[in-house]
């Protein structure tokens, strides 16, 4: 498959209530073996959490950047990261979900400073949705600067976006809200002027190969793709996919729990 530029994300995202990225998760099975995974490919620190001991907070100096749960044997979920999209009333956003024949695993539940649901859309690939009802008190990440990026492989790109379309009111018109193009066979997503998603087409429903199935990738900027996988080596995890390094250079990760990521030169094109 060739690589998509995927769309960035701040994080936490000030748009809450425009179905932008606000969030990336990782459900994993042990949260200590995790922290000291990422603690040394991406340099985070760790706080705990406010939904209890399973869960923590990821830190780039003082600014949050993802959530770590040891929750996927409980909720029977694969190990994996997760976007989470902002909309203004979660219940509306399920609902629209479901109708579209999408499915909804978990929720919606009030967690953290919000209300929030764990989801699949219509070919399997897993999202999920959170609707603030607190207001932020965490920094945001500084004015252009991202965290993460963001892009969806699936089987037809242009039913993927008719379908995200619908349930997180892209394509609107409204002010503010999210507009849907076409760049070079992909669909592109950009809400307030910021690029917000890419969806590529091609992916196989039954494939065993998880970068062939339908799935949302979530991107890592690094100093040095090259040091990132030597270190995600030494720590147990293991390389999928290294993408040519001449255009800043990308490489697919597992993790020892095996979720997926990928690592992007941060002074290549996508950043």
């Amino acid at each position: 498959m060739t690589a998509s530029r995927p769309g960035a994300v701040s994080m936490p995202a000030p748009l809450t209530g425009s179905a932008a990225p606000c969030w990336v998760n990782l459900m994993t099975r042990d949260l200590e073996s995790a922290q000291r995974f990422y603690s040394a490919v991406l340099d985070w620190s760790f706080r705990p959490g406010r939904l209890g001991q399973e869960f923590s907070v990821a830190r780039r100096g003082d600014v949050p950047v993802a959530g770590i749960g040891a929750v996927a044997t409980a909720y029977r979920v694969a190990v994996a990261w997760t976007p989470y999209f902002a909309v203004p009333d979660a219940d509306a956003a399920a609902a629209r979900i479901r109708e579209r024949s999408g499915t909804v695993a978990v929720g919606p539940l009030a967690f953290g400073k919000g209300r929030g649901a764990l989801a699949a859309d219509r070919d399997g690939a897993v999202f999920g949705i959170w609707e603030r009802t607190e207001p932020a008190t965490s920094p945001a990440a500084p004015d252009g600067h991202s965290h993460a990026w963001l892009s969806l492989h699936t089987r037809n790109a242009f039913d993927a976006a008719i379908f995200y379309g619908e349930v997180l009111d892209w394509a609107s018109g409204r002010p503010g809200g999210c507009e849907v193009s076409y760049e070079k066979e992909e669909v592109v997503v950009d809400c307030a002027g910021r690029r917000l998603a890419r969806i590529s087409s091609g992916a196989v429903e039954a494939a065993p190969d998880p970068l062939v199935r339908p799935h949302w990738q979530v991107h890592f900027p690094v100093a040095d793709v090259g040091a990132a996988v030597e270190a995600a080596r030494r720590h147990g995890g293991s390389l999928v996919e290294r993408r040519p390094p001449g255009q800043g250079g990308e490489a697919v990760l597992l993790d020892p729990d095996g979720g997926l990521f990928t690592v992007t030169d941060a002074r290549g094109p996508a950043a």
